[in-house]
């Protein structure tokens, strides 16, 4: 399956001039993604730092780029040369002269000689007021980003420079991803129809006896087989009382008849990423109390997705999230007391630990400042802003929780879209009413 509209070299060259704005002064170094080790001398498939893909569109590890306004060429990008050796064992590879014709660098350099690197980003420093780097992820990158400011600084001469600011592109970055473009809403709903599909598919699919990593596999076939690039994160699939484990990630118990199952998984899209989960039973039926916790996290849940459109905060939804399912502990007799001062203590949280959403594009908890000036001002919600709805109950076997209720895990999410008006469930084909789940059950 492939998109209508992927992002196309126009659309990543706006990015890049809307970057350059932004950095207006200053100076930005970006790194790609590490290739990392599994184990001995055998790699992780590869998948680049969601920020570098974003400015650049490079998918290969060992390059870097300087975003340098002050310039006339204010895009370089240092990849590596083409070789045909590694091509003959890893595959084609694009080379300085697919950097500049395929990716639009206004200079591509060789990023083997790290001397043209270092003099490179050292050049651009002195024209630069700040510097535009992210600190923390790579300590041998920033000891060698200090020791090239040091150097810029000691070329300034007797000017009483001392090192650049830094600032986190990372910033400026969430804020250009965090309102998508119509190319990326098409990716983002590809991605959510083939995660839908696998959903409820391994609806059909689960049957008593299996093992969680069963469901697992067959969620990645159907990811896959749909177009899927990889998987948007570690799929939870949690049978029984393993879905009160917020991020249960082994799959390995055996399912009885008995269990409601929790999954939580995305497929992954031209990096742009779904994010879905859903609970039902490995039996036919739910059982009375099942239902009961699941009817719920279902009432929570949708009317927060009513909620949602422009004006709207998410801290408006998870206000409104704990309001709900406060009265029903109540109704399900874990909670006594009036719902004021059960909020108010927070007696809900060893139930509902957790937000009711994140903002959601290219990595499942992507980037995005979620309030405006202070911590207290929940940010409001905009047309084009992604983000998840996923609500949920908890009652593990150390709960106090009757024991009626123990060993049950519900959470309900889906993706949703703001418009201009109100808001799109990107989500909406995978099934969530409890006849229809009881239906593709039976």
């Amino acid at each position: 399956m492939k998109s209508k509209e992927p992002i196309s070299l126009k659309e990543r060259h706006q990015r890049r001039t809307t970057f350059l704005s932004h950095i207006k002064g200053g100076v930005a170094v970006l790194f790609s993604a590490p290739h990392l080790i599994r184990n001995n001398d055998v790699h992780h498939a590869y998948r680049q730092d969601s920020n570098f893909f974003y400015l650049t569109g490079l998918e290969e590890p060992e390059s870097a780029c300087i975003f340098d306004p002050q310039s006339k060429k204010p895009f370089t990008l240092f990849v590596e040369p083409r070789d045909k050796v590694k091509e003959l064992w890893e595959g084609r590879m694009l080379g300085l002269e697919g950097a500049r014709e395929k990716l639009g660098a206004d200079t591509a350099l060789s990023s083997k000689d790290s001397n043209v690197f270092d003099e490179a980003v050292i050049e651009a420093l002195q024209k630069a007021d700040r510097l535009y780097y992210r600190v923390g992820v790579n300590p041998l990158q920033d000891q060698r980003m200090f020791f090239l400011m040091a150097r810029a600084a000691k070329k300034l001469g007797r000017t009483g420079r001392s090192l650049w600011t830094i600032c986190d592109p990372s910033e400026v970055l969430g804020e250009m991803r965090l309102i998508k473009t119509s190319s990326e809403i098409t990716c983002l709903q590809v991605a959510a129809n083939i995660t839908a599909q696998a959903h409820t598919e391994a609806m059909r699919y689960c049957k008593p006896g299996m093992y969680e990593f069963e469901l697992e596999a067959a969620l990645f076939h159907s990811f896959r087989a749909a177009g899927a690039g990889r998987l948007g994160y570690g799929s939870i699939v949690a049978s029984g009382e393993n879905a009160c484990v917020l991020h249960y990630v082994n799959n390995d118990r055996k399912m009885t008849e008995k269990d409601l199952i929790l999954i939580d998984a995305g497929a992954e899209f031209e990096y742009y990423t779904a994010d879905i989960t859903r609970c039902f039973p490995v039996g036919n039926r739910f059982s009375p109390e099942q239902r009961e916790v699941y009817q719920s996290v279902l009432l929570a849940q949708k009317e927060c997705v009513a909620m949602a459109r422009p004006g709207r905060t998410l801290k408006e939804i998870h206000s409104h999230a704990v309001e709900v399912l406060t009265e029903e502990l109540k109704r399900l007799k874990v909670l006594k007391g009036t719902t004021a001062s059960l909020i108010k203590s927070e007696a809900y949280r060893p139930y509902y630990p957790h937000g009711t959403g994140h903002w959601l594009g290219m990595d499942v908890h992507d980037l995005g400042r979620y309030y405006e000036e202070t911590y207290s001002n929940s940010r409001k919600l905009k047309a084009g802003m992604v983000f998840t709805i996923e609500p949920g109950l908890y009652f593990g076997a150390d709960s106090k929780a009757p024991a009626k209720l123990k060993g049950i895990g519900v959470r309900i999410e889906d993706d949703i879209l703001i418009t201009e008006k109100g808001h799109q469930v990107l989500t909406s084909a995978v099934p969530k009413e409890v006849e229809e789940i009881e239906s593709l059950r039976g």
